[in-house]
């Protein structure tokens, strides 16, 4: 089996997910250097942690690069505090005028609200990120490397929480436009009302695009492990309750060596939980890495590595 169809024209967001140590980072590295042969594509990384320069032993960090040694290929590391900043100073005149007129706030108030961390934005603007480069358009596929399943799930559930936040917003002018309303006989639509109807308009730009099977895929990468399988199988299920495709599966650090006492024990531990893998995602098409020898990184082993996922077929 082999990672099939995401070279299809219409898929531009593939999402690599999964417990945390099962490789994912290198299957989003080894997918991006793959689809890169055919495509201009974006490595994108909202994990923390931004294993993505390791892997790739070069630089990203919070701009666009282009990938040495893969010349159709750019990275990237979405910093959240960072893209809060940006969002905030971008849209700080509305901002401060939002809370001007719809609260109680003082001017220092203001400012210490506006620098507040409001729990939960960082998946928020990672992914607005996301869909702002995809309207850029400069790319043809966008391969996003995610945190560990938890802000994964959040990833995929921060349209939810941007439109809770819009809608509180909404009622805040409500009560400000029923006052002018109420004084002056009418009201006019300001920058800030213009400011929410963007956001809404992301909120659904990201809803569509996440359940639309034609652009979206999520790939989850397990290992045989009980800890891994259990979670795996919770992830899948809260991707199906939010409609988003998954189709294919990386099972990844398959013993298939016997050449010594402590790989056939390996091997044989494996067994019970390769058969639970695959009669638990029966539906899904299961890709098996076998378990290098040595840690993945650099563009050598890398490419040894999208091998394995998609047997050299052509895109």
């Amino acid at each position: 089996m082999s990672l099939a169809g995401l070279g299809n024209n219409d898929l531009r967001l593939i999402i690599f997910g999964g417990k945390g140590g099962v490789g994912k980072t290198s299957c989003a590295i080894a997918a991006a250097l793959a689809l890169s042969e055919k495509h201009k594509t974006l490595l994108i990384s909202t994990d923390p942690a931004h294993s993505v320069s390791d892997g790739l032993e070069q630089e990203i960090g919070y701009k666009v690069v282009p990938v040495q040694g893969a010349p159709n290929l750019s990275a990237i590391e979405v910093y959240a505090d960072e893209a809060l900043s940006r969002f905030i100073k971008d849209h700080q005149q509305e901002l401060r005028k939002l809370l001007d007129t719809s609260t109680n706030l003082d001017n220092q108030d203001i400012e210490e609200m506006l620098s507040l961390s409001i729990p939960g934005i960082d998946e928020v603007m990672s992914f607005k990120t996301i869909i702002d480069f995809m309207e850029e358009g400069a790319y043809e596929k966008y391969v996003v490397d995610t945190a560990p399943t938890g802000h994964a799930l959040r990833l995929i559930s921060s349209p939810k929480l941007l439109d809770e936040w819009i809608k509180v917003a909404a009622r805040m002018r409500w009560k400000y436009r029923y006052m002018i309303t109420s004084f002056s006989g009418s009201y006019q639509q300001d920058e800030v009302d213009a400011f929410l109807l963007s956001l809404k308009k992301t909120v659904k730009r990201i809803e569509n695009t996440l359940r639309d099977p034609a652009k979206c895929e999520f790939i989850p990468v397990c290992i045989p492990e009980a800890m891994a399988i259990a979670e795996t199988t919770r992830l899948i299920e809260i991707l199906g309750k939010s409609d988003i495709v998954a189709r294919h599966m990386v099972v990844n650090n398959v013993m298939t060596s016997d050449g010594c006492d402590f790989c056939k024990q390996r091997k044989a531990g494996q067994l019970p939980y390769l058969e639970e893998i695959r009669d638990t995602f029966s539906a899904l098409n299961r890709v098996e890495i076998p378990l290098f020898p040595c840690e993945i990184r650099g563009l050598e082993s890398l490419k040894k590595l999208k091998k394995f996922l998609f047997e050299e077929q052509p895109f």
